[in-house]
């Protein structure tokens, strides 16, 4: 498919997969190099970038451009919009908000921005995010009908239709800085319904929390929240180690 799709492939062959998560916004440039390279030496296997409205390419790309001077593993890019894009990263989460009212970020913001992601050479990695209640600001930004978090066969719908219309991962997401993670039966429920990958974000504080996500089935963990307000310590370490316990190392 891509250097990028075929190395996260490869590496879930060996079990679940840690995605940090940075804000250029709020960690610009070497800042979040700095942050990139001591995430990876804890065992991190890619770098999202990305988290803030109103992101410019311009502090995008500076901070790609730095964190790929420090770390060997791919930067991802986490849209927020077409003015996301940089081509100093290596891909693109081309991610279809599945449960929102607007339209632009279920299919037309993604219809203008193809022609640009295939100027700059980014891969695309076709995503199925859902959000689930509490949602938090992504859930008020992206006019979201959040699903409720007992309401599993709703978001077993949801996931399998992406994999059905040919997305690559499908991402659950409670919220950047939701009280608490994904349900653990609601992951589960997903999980027996899916043959792709299957990614959890939002609320994951604490190597408990990383914990009961891995057990019900998460494949892929993406944590933010927790190095903007802690930086590297000790529970973003406890998140890693749980994930590296997983993978045998």
């Amino acid at each position: 498919m891509g250097r990028v799709f075929d190395y996260l492939h490869r590496e879930l062959e060996g079990g679940p997969l840690h995605l940090t998560l940075i804000d250029p916004d709020k960690s610009p440039g070497e800042k979040a190099a700095a942050i990139a390279e001591a995430a990876v030496k804890l065992g991190s296997h890619a770098i999202l970038l990305g988290g803030s409205t109103g992101i410019t390419p311009e502090v995008m790309g500076a901070a790609a451009s730095a964190i790929r001077t420090r770390v060997p593993v791919p930067t991802i890019i986490f849209p927020e919009g077409p003015r996301s894009l940089t081509p100093a990263a290596d891909a693109v989460f081309f991610m279809s908000l599945l449960n929102s009212r607007n339209l632009d970020l279920v299919i037309r913001a993604h219809a203008r921005a193809a022609p640009m992601i295939r100027a700059m050479k980014l891969e695309p990695l076709s995503l199925g995010y859902l959000v689930i209640a509490p949602g938090m600001r992504v859930g008020e930004v992206g006019a979201v009908d959040a699903v409720d978090r007992e309401d599993l066969a709703s978001a077993e719908g949801f996931a399998l239709a992406a994999e059905m219309l040919g997305m690559r991962f499908v991402y659950l997401e409670a919220g950047s800085g939701a009280p608490s993670p994904v349900p653990d039966p609601m992951i589960r429920a997903v999980r027996r319904s899916l043959s792709i990958p299957l990614i959890v974000g939002g609320g994951i504080r604490s190597a408990a929390d990383a914990r009961g996500v891995l057990d019900a089935g998460a494949q892929i963990l993406v944590t933010g929240t927790v190095t903007e307000t802690e930086g590297i310590g000790s529970n973003f370490r406890g998140i890693l180690a749980e994930v590296v316990r997983d993978r045998g190392h």
